[in-house]
């Protein structure tokens, strides 16, 4: 296990902090920590594991390529982020949206936008260094409001390297882009919507 700080999951924070009884969306999956760390502040938490959620619907075969088979892409769409408008307060997206090929990339942003109330938080990761081939993925838990632990849980290949101009015009539909670039490489990304 891995610690280290986070100016974004500290901005992020200091969201939860506006006002009591929020709804966060974790795509991390479940851990005690974050649970802990989030109902402190007298807010709901629901956990979903997106990347277990890839691995099951696009993991046989070739994983991005088989982002583009119809069938697949749909089956994977029943099962995630299936939330009524806005829904939420808070998306900890994490690293979740490096392994989405472009198509359904665009599909997910626009349903993350959809189920985020107007004004609330999304905290995402992008890995920065563009000449790797793979990179670690990992389960993200909250230790505190500018710490997190993390759990790797192998490598793989990013459907594409993002730079500050590309998630600026992922996320064009936001309302605001604010970007943290860290010492080890990752851009850790607040959007407000």
């Amino acid at each position: 296990m891995e610690n280290r700080h986070s100016h974004g999951l500290d901005q992020f924070c200091a969201s939860l902090e506006e006002r009591p009884g929020l709804s966060i969306l974790d795509l991390a999956g479940a851990s005690q920590s974050t649970v802990s760390f989030v109902t402190n502040y007298g807010h709901r938490l629901y956990s979903d594991d997106f990347v277990h959620q890839l691995d099951a619907c696009f993991g046989e075969g070739d994983f991005y390529e088989n982002q583009s088979n119809p069938r697949k892409v749909e089956r994977f769409l029943e099962t995630s982020l299936t939330f009524d408008d806005a829904s939420f307060d808070g998306v900890l997206v994490w690293d979740t949206l490096q392994f989405l090929s472009a198509p359904l990339l665009q599909i997910v942003v626009e349903r993350l936008h959809r189920i985020l109330r107007p004004g609330s938080c999304l905290l995402a990761f992008f890995h920065s260094e563009e000449k790797i081939d793979t990179i670690p993925t990992y389960s993200y838990r909250i230790s505190d409001h500018r710490n997190i632990s993390l759990v790797e849980r192998g490598r793989r290949r990013p459907a594409q390297f993002f730079n500050n101009r590309s998630l600026e015009k992922l996320f064009q539909d936001f309302q605001s882009v604010k970007f943290f670039l860290t010492r080890d490489h990752l851009r850790e990304v607040i959007v407000r919507r």
